[in-house]
């Protein structure tokens, strides 16, 4: 599940830092969990317009920072599969839609182009508990994603995809707080740490967490309406490398999301909406003001 962040240097000369922090879509809400064996296979869609300059934990002039905007959308096909109730497999590929807007030697200029991200290959694992409740992941982040395009004017960390392997770890767990299972909580965390590097550029390693809450006690026959509540965490250290900015990368935020859940067998449907009520950046870095996200699963 995918966040956003772009990066700029805080005098308006010679700007070029716009790292993007998606990851943060890739956790949270208990939709994606495994339940049972069997496959799902899903689409996810998410949503940000990074257009607002931000330093520190404030915001900042626009003029401090020579990136203006940019608008993203991203397509992700997955599909998971548990082959027993210990272990599973899942994939994702990104296709992304990204409008990028700078000012260019004191000119305002914009790039649009659409391309396939990065796949992510991930093993589960979730033999602790008999009802599945808790598991691990673990895989990789590969460069299927170009990290190339009119390198004139788009800079590394605004690219689509990164150019790095990177070592995917993670873990959830979701549980009753209610003795009539009505009320439950959830929590996930995903920890990205880039490998293998490409053009001297290092993206910075990345983890994003998420607790939540949901109440299931709205449903009519098979139809099952199910509310919920998160809070998510996300810290990104500096990029490195000589094409990285490492002076303007690198973040904390704190997001809440509200959100709803629709089961209709052997269909899910999750939605939310991310906003941002703690950042504290390095340097300069355009950010979000709302996330959108919306997945649409089917079980076999």
């Amino acid at each position: 599940m995918w966040g956003g962040l772009l990066i700029g240097m805080l005098a308006p000369s010679l700007v070029h830092a716009c790292a993007c922090g998606c990851s943060v879509f890739d956790v949270g809400t208990s939709a994606m969990f495994p339940n049972g064996t069997g496959g799902m296979a899903f689409v996810k869609y998410a949503d940000q317009d990074q257009n607002r300059n931000w330093h520190d934990s404030s915001a900042a002039p626009a003029a401090n920072n020579d990136d203006k905007d940019i608008q993203a959308q991203f397509v992700t096909l997955g599909l998971q599969y548990m082959f027993d109730r210990n272990w599973g497999v899942q994939a994702e590929l990104p296709y992304a839609f990204r409008r990028f807007t700078k000012a260019d030697s004191g000119t305002i200029g914009s790039r649009s182009w659409s391309q396939v991200g990065d796949l992510r290959v991930e093993g589960i694992y979730t033999g602790f508990f008999p009802d599945q409740s808790a598991g691990v992941t673990f895989g990789l982040k590969l460069p299927t994603g170009s990290h190339t395009f009119d390198l004139a004017f788009v800079d590394r960390d605004t690219q689509i995809g990164t150019g790095s392997s990177d070592v995917l770890l993670g873990g959830f767990y979701h549980g009753d707080l209610t003795k009539d299972q009505q009320w439950g909580w959830f929590t996930q965390l995903q920890l990205d740490v880039p490998a293998l590097i490409q053009g001297d550029y290092r993206p910075g390693v990345e983890l994003d967490t998420a607790v939540g809450l949901d109440f299931k006690g709205f449903a009519l026959g098979r139809l099952k309406v199910i509310p919920l509540a998160q809070v998510i965490f996300s810290e990104r250290t500096s990029d490195s490398g000589a094409a990285a900015a490492a002076a303007d990368s690198g973040y904390q935020r704190l997001l809440l999301s509200p959100g709803f859940e629709i089961q209709f067998h052997p269909v899910k449907i999750n939605a939310d909406v991310e906003f941002p009520v703690f950042q504290n950046l390095t340097g300069n870095q355009l950010a979000a003001p709302v996330l959108f996200k919306v997945s649409l699963g089917y079980m076999f």
